[in-house]
C-alpha cells in the first residue's frame, strides 16, 4: 500500500499539526476543575477589561500621563473583549489564552515608555506594570495547564469499538454452533489416561 493511500485511510489516526499545542484548539482536551474555571475567570476578566478600556481610553492614558496613548488603549480595549468572548464561547479556550499572554506583552510594551523622559505620573505607571506583571503570570500558568491537559479519546474511536464483539459473526448466529463439536483426541488426552468405561472391556 502507497503512502498516499495510507494516509487517506480514515481508519488511521488524523495527522498531528506542526504548531505548538498551546497554538492550537483540540476539543478532547480535558483540563481539571481549577484550570477550567480559572480559563473562564479570565474571560469575564477579559471582558471587562475591554468594556474599560474601550469606554474610558482617554482618562486611562491621562491617568498613565500618556494622553497620546488613548487609541492604542481603545484598541486594545476592543482586544480584549474578542479574546474574552472567544476564551468564554470555545470548546476548548488554549489558543485564545496563549492570545492574551502575547496581549500582556504588548500591553507591557506600551507603557514602559511612561518611565521616560519627565512624566509626572511614573507612579501610576509603575503601578500598571506590576498589575500586568501579576495578571500575565496568571495567563502563562493558565495557558500550560490547559496546553498539557490529557486528551480524552475522540468519539471515532468510541463509535468504533463500541460496536466490535471480537466475534466474526453476530451473536445471534454463534448461539448453538459449537453443539456439533467433537474434541480431537489429542486434547482429551491420551488413551491410557481416559475414563474407563464398558467399552474398554
Amino acid at each position: 500500500m502507497s503512502d498516499g493511500t495510507s494516509q487517506r485511510d480514515p481508519g488511521r489516526a488524523p495527522v498531528r499539526s506542526s504548531l505548538p499545542s498551546y497554538l492550537t484548539a483540540d476539543p478532547r482536551r480535558r483540563p481539571d476543575p481549577a484550570t477550567r474555571e480559572l480559563a473562564h475567570g479570565l474571560g469575564w476578566f477579559s471582558i471587562g477589561l475591554g468594556l474599560t478600556e474601550v469606554a474610558c481610553g482617554g482618562a486611562i492614558a491621562r491617568w498613565l500621563g500618556m494622553p497620546r496613548a488613548a487609541p492604542v488603549i481603545r484598541a486594545y480595549g476592543v482586544r480584549e473583549l474578542l479574546q474574552g468572548v472567544g476564551i468564554l464561547g470555545s470548546r476548548d479556550p488554549t489558543p485564545w489564552v496563549s492570545a492574551r499572554v502575547a496581549g500582556d506583552a504588548l500591553d507591557i510594551a506600551t507603557v514602559l515608555p511612561g518611565l521616560e523622559g519627565d512624566n509626572p505620573r511614573k507612579d501610576n505607571v509603575l503601578i500598571t506594570l506590576v498589575a500586568l506583571l501579576g495578571v500575565t503570570a496568571v495567563d502563562v500558568i493558565c495557558a500550560q495547564n490547559l496546553a498539557e491537559a490529557p486528551l480524552a479519546p475522540s468519539e471515532t474511536v468510541r463509535r468504533d469499538y463500541r460496536r466490535r464483539s471480537g466475534f466474526r459473526r453476530r451473536a445471534e448466529a454463534m448461539r448453538g454452533a459449537a453443539r456439533t463439536f467433537k474434541p480431537p483426541p489429542d486434547i482429551i488426552g491420551p488413551e491410557a489416561m481416559r475414563p474407563w468405561t464398558l467399552t474398554n472391556v
